[in-house]
């Protein structure tokens, strides 16, 4: 990108250029830093990323000649940087993403037009990054999440409803550990049916290779081929042709078209196999992330605290917590984090709030 002489940038200018190249310069080592952990075609894409956001580095640097100096960078790229250096996870990527998204150079008359055109090229690859990264996670990791959600947002719920009736603090931390045990043994078994049913349902609807293995053996006058591919949605021209070519009668597969639903490879079954997740593995994770969702509002009882008090702690822990896990399903949706997890913390809380209601009102019946 070449430029043309331009006038002296005035103060504001030249602390927004700053700004700017300092930013292309953190994104840069981002790109550089998730690149190391990565390997084959995801690294070549990772670097030719940083190249690029060196480029408009150089960019901002021209312009600002003798103003050009070292400057800090937004917190949010900084924090960028240190995660893709300590972790190299999709998180990097989806916050990436966000970034690459809310860039300033589409409205910047001092931004090139090839610039804003790049950052929004630059999401789209970092979305398809952040997307392949997602679908490895979406298995045993989404059970997780939604687990220890299910676990906070129940549990806290069915806690404050009993302590709202008055009963004794000990009451209230039975009720929470027998809360606790059926909702994760609900969900691991609810998980395990699930992922094995969509496992099953997705082999049972695959095409076998019974229509190369059975052709030498049909009988020609009644070909039940042609039947298998009606079956599969042809017309009745489309399938007895494509029957004609696994017959043998064509030398070459004509058109591949022809078949709604071609044969797959057993690694690539195995890969769509993978993006659920295996069952057992799902329903340990739905188990164990709820259960330590759970755990969270009575842990105020368990160490002691009683009426009020616990209340307030459990209402505390499970917000922080809600906050934490909205945040990070914001974070693999490319969401806003923030507003995900404050629309967390309203549902879990708003949740508990009516239980906590009805309980003293039932407790006020009662009594």
């Amino acid at each position: 990108m070449t430029q043309s002489s331009t006038p002296q940038p005035t103060k504001v200018q030249v602390r927004r250029w700053r700004k700017y190249m300092a930013d292309e310069v953190a994104e840069g080592a981002i790109y550089r830093e998730l690149a190391v952990k990565r390997t084959g075609q995801e690294r070549q894409i990772l670097r030719g990323l940083a190249e690029a956001e060196e480029r408009h580095e150089n960019y901002w640097r021209a312009k600002l000649g003798e103003h050009a100096r070292p400057v800090r960078p937004s917190l949010r790229r900084t924090m960028l940087r240190f995660m893709a250096r300590h972790f190299g996870s999709v998180f990097v990527l989806a916050l990436a993403q966000r970034a690459e998204g809310n860039s300033p150079y589409a409205t910047d008359q001092d931004a090139a037009p090839q610039m804003a055109a790049d950052e929004q090229v630059h999401e789209e690859v970092v979305r398809a990054l952040a997307t392949a990264g997602r679908t490895r996670l979406s298995g045993n990791f989404r059970a997780a999440v939604f687990g220890a959600n299910d676990g906070l947002v129940s549990n806290l719920a069915l806690v404050m409803g009993i302590g709202a009736t008055g009963v004794a603090s000990s009451f209230v931390l039975f009720s929470g550990i027998a809360g606790l045990l059926a909702g994760a043994l609900s969900m691991a078994a609810g998980e395990f049916v699930s992922v094995r049913s969509q496992r099953e349902l997705l082999s049972a609807s695959r095409p076998t290779q019974v229509t190369l293995s059975a052709a030498q053996n049909l009988d020609l006058d009644a070909n039940e081929l042609v039947l298998i591919y009606k079956a599969r949605g042809m017309n009745d021209e489309d399938a007895e042709h494509r029957a004609a070519e696994r017959m043998g009668l064509f030398t070459c597969d004509c058109n591949p078209s022809f078949s709604l639903h071609p044969e797959v490879h057993s690694a690539e079954l195995e890969r769509e196999h993978e993006e659920l997740g295996s069952a057992p593995g799902a329903a340990m994770s739905s188990f164990m992330f709820f259960a330590s969702g759970a755990v969270i509002p009575i842990l105020p009882y368990i160490f002691g605290l009683s009426g009020l008090a616990a209340v307030i702690v459990a209402v505390v822990l499970v917000g922080i917590a809600l906050l934490l896990t909205g945040g990070i399903v914001g974070l693999l949706s490319g969401a806003s984090p923030i507003k995900r997890g404050m629309r967390q913390l309203a549902i879990g809380l708003g949740a508990a709030a009516v239980t906590y209601c009805l309980g003293l009102l039932f407790g006020t019946s009662v009594a």
